[in-house]
């Protein structure tokens, strides 16, 4: 039992604390220095897979086309994957040149919407993005700068949460987010960061190869470039905001799927993951999503084991778990729980729906096409 403990410990705290620890490590050694120039612009093509997202996507296309980038070197392509509602009305009483629209007769799902853009796009830069994302006006210059220097490959920003946004996973969210960001400038150091943000990320086109619809773009894409020989950076300033959903419920399908989706990516393209790609993949993501292994077995072994210090650890895991309750019943209540509460729920639904995802994978279920959260639709006041 002790064996056990012991591997539990360590397994939680080599992903949680030591990777992020070599990582800042490793960028002091072999940190790359990428040419950037403010003064680059080429052409990009912005895509959005839009299904019945009539509630954001007028908001969408005219913040994109009002970017702080030259207008006559920047497009936006949308394709409406069988949208019901009104979506496809919106668009066509938008009129400006730059504006493609095109309908998927039959729904097929993200990856196969954005396959058909990549096609019809003309820019030498492929920018993806969502729906519901609010992008700043001065990120698309930020982040297209850096292909200036042939090495790059791929630029991805972060989201963030809204700083007024009252919801009951909140503060558990907003943590996530936040260690989420300092992993990748941690790797992005490297030249090497690993997944990127599906809501703000870009791409050289030539580099583009059309991607598998049960996969996620946004793993797949820079796993390929990374493996291509090509740097993956984060840029910093580079900052999305969407609305997030207050349903715990939608966040555990959200979290399920996007693990699932990884387990099924590191299948297809394990020969891809070689040396420090292989290890950031083996430490960022499949150790993590198996974390409620580890919880299990400390807690088990500290049960088990009689006396100092094990007995104090049950203690504490008693009182996670506890706070872990209470938070998920508030958050079903749909009220606002502190930090105490919603952190370790937080913790919690996350361990769980990357468990769950995994044991989907391993059963055979693919997610080409899903439902996105409907709470998570419609833009916030003010924004």
């Amino acid at each position: 039992m002790t064996a056990l403990f012991w591997i539990g410990v360590l397994w939680i705290g080599y992903v949680y604390v030591a990777y992020p620890l070599i990582l800042a490590l490793l960028g002091k050694i072999q940190r790359v220095h990428p040419i950037i120039k403010d003064d680059f612009l080429p052409t990009v093509s912005v895509l959005i897979s839009a299904r019945n997202e009539e509630k954001d996507i007028g908001w969408k296309v005219t913040e994109t086309l009002a970017w702080d980038y030259a207008r006559d070197r920047l497009e936006l392509l949308i394709a409406s994957d069988a949208s019901e509602d009104r979506t496809e009305e919106i668009l066509q009483a938008i009129k400006d040149p730059r504006l493609k629209v095109v309908r998927m007769e039959r729904r097929s799902g993200k990856g196969v919407a954005l396959n058909r853009l990549a096609q019809m796009a003309q820019g030498e830069v492929l920018f993806f993005t969502d729906a519901n994302a609010h992008i700043p006006a001065h990120c698309l210059q930020r982040m297209v700068r850096h292909f200036a220097d042939e090495r790059v490959g791929c630029v991805t920003g972060m989201t963030s949460t809204q700083p007024d946004v009252d919801l009951p996973i909140e503060s558990g969210d907003r943590l996530y987010l936040g260690y989420e960001t300092t992993i990748s400038q941690l790797e992005s150091q490297l030249g090497s960061v690993l997944v990127c943000d599906g809501a703000i990320f870009c791409i050289r086109r030539s580099l583009f190869q059309p991607v598998f619809p049960e996969l996620a773009n946004d793993l797949e894409l820079p796993m390929r470039i990374g493996d291509a020989g090509y740097w993956v950076l984060h840029e910093p300033a580079a900052r999305v905001f969407e609305k997030e959903t207050s349903s715990p419920q939608e966040e555990f399908v959200r979290r399920r799927r996007i693990c699932g989706q990884g387990l099924l990516a590191m299948w297809k393209f394990g020969g891809t993951l070689r040396g420090r790609r292989g290890w950031q993949f083996v430490s960022r993501k499949f150790l993590r999503w198996l974390t409620l292994i580890p919880l299990v077995l400390v807690l088990i072994s500290s049960a088990a084991l009689a006396g100092q210090p094990f007995a104090l650890v049950l203690t504490l895991e008693l009182v996670f778990y506890s706070f872990a309750m209470v938070g998920w019943v508030l958050a079903l209540k749909g009220r606002k729980a502190g930090r105490a509460f919603s952190v370790p729920f937080f913790v919690m639904l996350g361990s769980v729906a990357a468990f769950v995802g995994v044991v989907d994978t391993c059963l055979g279920r693919r997610f080409a096409v899903w439902e996105v959260p409907t709470l998570s639709r419609g833009r916030e006041e003010g924004t």
